[in-house]
This record gives C-alpha cells, sequence and structure tokens, in this order.
C-alpha cells in the first residue's frame, strides 16, 4: 500500500512543481507522478543533508514539501538542458 501512496504523493509533488515552473502545459499524468517520485528521491538526499527527515510513503506534508522541492529542483536541471539544446 505504501507505494501506491508514493506514486499518488508523487504525481501530486509533480503537478505542483510543474505549475510552479511554468511547465503544466507540456506534461501530461504520468510524467508528473515520474517527476514527483524522482523528485521526491533528490528532495530526500537534499533534506537529509540538511537534517530534515520526511517521506513519502506515508502522507505528511513534510514529505510532500520535500517530494515538490525535489520536483522543481529536477524541473530546473531539465529546463537548463533543454535551454543548451535550443542554442
Amino acid at each position: 500500500m505504501g507505494w501506491v501512496i508514493a506514486l499518488i504523493v508523487g504525481g501530486i509533488a509533480g503537478w505542483l512543481a510543474s505549475m510552479i515552473m511554468n511547465r503544466d502545459a507540456s506534461m501530461g499524468i504520468f510524467w508528473n507522478i515520474v517527476v514527483g517520485c524522482v523528485g521526491s528521491v533528490i528532495g530526500n538526499l537534499i533534506a537529509g543533508v540538511i537534517g530534515i527527515s520526511g517521506t513519502v510513503k506515508e502522507f505528511s506534508i513534510t514529505g510532500l514539501v520535500i517530494a515538490v522541492v525535489g520536483a522543481i529542483v529536477l524541473l530546473g536541471i531539465v529546463n537548463l538542458i533543454q535551454r543548451g539544446k535550443v542554442r
């Protein structure tokens, strides 16, 4: 059951991050889930370095915020890579 919650929270985190980064129109639900789940891993790595703990397997506001921050970082990296390809 934990992985189902992780997918749902990952999808919400990816959707929120894509709205914040103005990429919502170019992403579908599948990519929102992927970005949210990968962003959650990145967010947990960043949070671990600064001493904050939170997980997406059990729903918590801290876990959601960490996942959204990680997804924003991931989308920022993707934006930088795509901007370099255009030029």
